[in-house]
C-alpha cells in the first residue's frame, strides 16, 4: 500500500509529496522522529481566557461539511480502550484496523476513497473500526495540529458524535501540509458542522486540551504496534493490496475478498 512519508525536516517533507505527485504514487511512510519516543505530547493548546464570553470559535475560517454519507454512522457505538478508538458493534465478525494523523494527506486522500466503502458495513454492524490516532507531524513540521486534532477527537467520543466528526475533520485538512491548520477555534468551527456537537464540556476539552495525556497514549500505542507510517490500514490482520485504499471501489473490492460487503 502507497502511504506518505516525512522525515526529519519538514523539507524532506515537502520534496516526498512533491515528487510523489509527479510520479503519480505516493513514497512510503509519514514517520515519527527519533528522540522523544515519538509521543506526539504538545502543551500548545490554547485555554481560553477566564471570564471570556464570546465563542471560542470566532474568527476561524469557515468549514467544509462532511462527507453525505457519515451521518449512516449517527447510532454507531464508539468506544476508547488505551490508545485506540472503536467504531461499531464490538461483538461485529470483522475489524479494520486504521492508523492515520490528521495533518497527513494521503491519510485524507484515503479517507476520501477507500473508507467510503467502509460506512455501510460499520453501519450495518458487519465490520468495526479501530482507529489510532497518531500526531507525530507535528514534531516533523512543527506546530500542534496533529495533537489538537487528536485531542478533539477523543473529546467527540463522549460526546457521542465521533465518526461524523472524524469525517468532518479530514474533510477539511489544508491545502498545504506545512499548514498548522487545526486551532481549536477551528475544530470548533468544523464541529458546527455536525449537529449537536458543540456545547460546554466539548468546547472546553478542545480549548483546555483535555486529552493531551491520551493523545500521547495513542502515539504510544502507534509505535508499540510498529507502524512506520500512515495512512497504515488491516483488514483481519492483512494490508490490503497496492494502493486500494484510496478508491472506494478498489477498497470495496478488498473488503468482499475478506467476506466484509
Amino acid at each position: 500500500m502507497a502511504v506518505h512519508k516525512a522525515g526529519r525536516k519538514a523539507g524532506r517533507v515537502a520534496t516526498a509529496v512533491a515528487a510523489a505527485a509527479l510520479i503519480g504514487v505516493a513514497a512510503s511512510a509519514c514517520g515519527p522522529d527519533d528522540g522523544d519516543g515519538g509521543t506526539g505530547r504538545s502543551s500548545s493548546a490554547a485555554p481560553g481566557k477566564s471570564g471570556e464570553s464570546r465563542d471560542p470559535a470566532a474568527g476561524a475560517p469557515e468549514a467544509k461539511a462532511p462527507p453525505a454519507g457519515s451521518d449512516r454512522l449517527a447510532d454507531v457505538p464508539a468506544s476508547v480502550k488505551g490508545g485506540v478508538i472503536t467504531v461499531g458493534d464490538p461483538k461485529a465478525g470483522h475489524t479494520v484496523k486504521i492508523y492515520e494523523d490528521a495533518r497527513c494527506p494521503f491519510c485524507g486522500k484515503f479517507e476520501e476513497g477507500g473508507a467510503q466503502a467502509l460506512v455501510g458495513p460499520v453501519a450495518e454492524g458487519k465490520v468495526k473500526v479501530e482507529y489510532t490516532i497518531a500526531s507525530f507531524l507535528d514534531k516533523n513540521l512543527g506546530g500542534s495540529g496533529s495533537v489538537q486534532a487528536a485531542n478533539a477527537l477523543r473529546a467527540a467520543v463522549d460526546a457521542g458524535k465521533f465518526p461524523q466528526y472524524h469525517a468532518a475533520v479530514f474533510a477539511n485538512q489544508s491545502a498545504e501540509e506545512s499548514d498548522d491548520a487545526f486551532t481549536p477555534a477551528f475544530l470548533l468551527k468544523i464541529a458546527d458542522k455536525v449537529d449537536g456537537l458543540r456545547g460546554d464540556a466539548f468546547d472546553k476539552a478542545v480549548t483546555d486540551g483535555t486529552y493531551e495525556k491520551w493523545v500521547g497514549e495513542a502515539m504510544d500505542s502507534f509505535s508499540k504496534d510498529g507502524i512506520q507510517g500512515t495512512p497504515t490500514v488491516f483488514i483481519d490482520g492483512k494490508k490490503p493490496a497496492g494502493d486500494a485504499i484510496y478508491e472506494r471501489a478498489a477498497f470495496a473490492e478488498e473488503l468482499k475478498a475478506a467476506g466484509i460487503s
